[in-house]
């Protein structure tokens, strides 16, 4: 075997086309207060939600359109849990696409949500984005797109 083939990467063997990004989930501490900030704050709307009693546990799915057009956010959360998670290492941030960054960030800033990087270019040039944090403390991504 030469180091090309080496290199290659296997293909699929199966047809992955028609595959798409459903949704990410993430834990929350007090539902409602998230629902509020993704709702409210962030214009999403609650496509579904339900509860699981023999799980101790509700899931609310909140995004901007249709499961079937676009992916959206799992928000979960464990019915008794008093101590708050730990945001694990590998998880870096959602992103959000909003037209006017600046007008956003205010009302945000308004809101009491917090800015941990204020809207401004990208260190690479490009795009303007900011950071802002969720109530449970995940990290969201703004960025301007016109």
């Amino acid at each position: 075997m030469n180091d090309t083939a080496a290199a290659a990467p296997a293909k699929a063997s199966m047809d992955t086309s028609k595959f798409r990004m459903l949704h990410t989930m993430i834990r929350v501490m007090d539902l409602e207060k998230s629902i509020d900030f993704y709702t409210r704050l962030l214009g999403m709307q609650v496509i579904r939600r339900k509860d699981y009693p023999t799980g101790k546990f509700t899931n609310a799915f909140v995004g901007y359109g249709d499961e079937s057009h676009g992916a959206v956010i799992e928000l979960t959360h464990n019915w008794g849990r008093e101590e708050p998670y730990q945001i694990g290492t590998g998880f870096g941030h959602l992103a959000v696409g909003v037209p006017d960054i600046h007008g956003t960030c205010e009302l945000l800033k308004q809101e009491g949500v917090k800015i941990p990087r204020p809207p401004g270019p990208m260190a690479h040039g490009g795009s303007v984005i900011a950071f802002i944090e969720d109530p449970d403390g995940y990290k969201i991504e703004l960025i301007e797109r016109k």
